[in-house]
């Protein structure tokens, strides 16, 4: 009788775990009893379904953690017409796919849904989240994973001129952009990586150098100068130094390099790193990024190496799509589409490339990241497509 009864509550125990596991997110956040303003807030910003359909780990903030914060702020949060800054901050509590602790321990961070980084840290006695304290880990939902932490997390709100602006050591920058009519780009959503050239920076170059750059007669150089220190996506340090090189708005790559002086872009040092901006990130450099006067016939990309830029995309963003980060792929697909558009290959037809605009044109004005990463990658694969056929040029320089 006694083995039988223990049978029984084993059994029951497990088709309770099973039950409980079946419901998704906002259920079991709502069962729950203590995430009732995170749920307004969800319903608010148009996120709740998402949250109930797709595969995420959530950093739930509780009612008491929520009461931290300035009421007036919370309020204004919920207006109507703060719906996306409402989004972007509830975005910043989630990550694609399913996180245990277990599973985060040898991570520094988690890039969120937001595109913004958390710092995580996991490995000691106070694990805590972008400085939130977790207060209990690994709640299994049927969609993914809730850890419950104990106060909101608020990412970057400033555009990356605002940031360079509060910074205090990049008004020459600031100046330049400002004269080269790139101050909207840059505030604009993006995302952007910009390698920064400090007012030190700009000192090193010869007198009467900057004076000369903002000369209207020289905006066009201007305007070259500050591209090729700007690259489409959100890279950070990490991720640039894997990837060795990283071409920029003017078409040209530059050189990212780890040596006993520390991160350099071609020959300038990054002398601060991962500053986040609501659209970007920015490094600072200790010397201004200087290219070639313009981008030389060479320089144009054969249908080979196009091909093979497409491949290498594709390699990267699978995997990042099947393990539930499809912002990142978005990322990834974004950036080599954007760089055949502004490099050109030799030879293309004017259809394809004005299929890469279009391609690029509806990823821009579609919000969900799943279907904006399928409409990137069929971008992709048609592109890829049609400079297949055509004849090959060397795939190297």
């Amino acid at each position: 009788m006694t083995r039988f009864l223990i049978a029984a509550i084993v059994s029951l125990t497990s088709i309770s775990g099973q039950l409980f596991a079946q419901q998704n997110i906002v259920e079991t956040a709502s069962a729950a009893g203590q995430f009732n303003t995170l749920l307004t807030a969800a319903k608010a910003a148009g996120l709740a379904d998402t949250l109930a359909t797709g595969n995420f780990t959530v950093f739930a903030p509780t009612d008491e953690a929520f009461a931290k914060v300035n009421p007036v702020i919370i309020e204004d949060l919920l207006k109507p017409e703060n719906k996306a800054k409402l989004a972007a901050v509830l975005t910043y509590h989630v990550v694609p796919g399913s996180v245990r602790a277990a599973d985060a321990y040898s991570l520094p961070f988690a890039k969120t849904v937001n595109g913004q980084r958390l710092e995580l840290n996991i490995d000691d006695d106070s694990p805590n989240v972008g400085g939130a304290s977790i207060v209990k880990t690994d709640i299994e939902c049927s969609n993914g994973v809730i850890h419950i932490i104990d106060s909101v997390l608020l990412p970057a709100e400033d555009t990356i001129p605002a940031v360079a602006s509060n910074a205090g050591t990049f008004q020459t920058l600031l100046a330049a952009v400002t004269e080269a009519g790139l101050a909207e780009t840059l505030g604009s959503a993006g995302p952007f990586t910009v390698f920064a050239p400090t007012d030190d920076a700009f000192q090193k170059l010869p007198a009467g150098t900057v004076d000369e750059l903002l000369q209207p007669a020289n905006r066009q150089k201007l305007v070259n100068i500050l591209k090729y220190h700007v690259v489409a996506g959100r890279v950070y340090d990490d991720q640039a130094v894997k990837a060795g090189n990283a071409s920029t708005l003017l078409g040209q790559s530059v050189r990212v390099t780890v040596s006993e002086q520390g991160l350099a872009i071609n020959d300038a040092k990054i002398v601060a790193k991962n500053m986040e901006a609501s659209n970007g990130v920015i490094h600072a450099i200790d010397s201004v990024l200087l290219p070639s006067d313009q981008v030389t016939p060479a320089q144009v990309l054969s249908p080979g190496e196009a091909v093979e830029m497409l491949n290498a995309a594709v390699m990267q963003g699978v995997p990042q799509f099947n393990s539930g980060h499809h912002q990142a792929c978005c990322d990834t697909y974004t950036a080599v589409l954007q760089t055949l558009n502004r490099t050109g290959v030799q030879g293309v037809p004017a259809h394809t490339m004005t299929m890469i605009q279009n391609t690029l044109s509806r990823a821009q004005h579609n919000h969900n990241a799943t279907n904006r990463a399928w409409t990137l990658r069929h971008g992709v694969d048609s592109a890829m497509a049609q400079f297949r056929q055509m004849p090959m040029v060397s795939m190297t320089r």
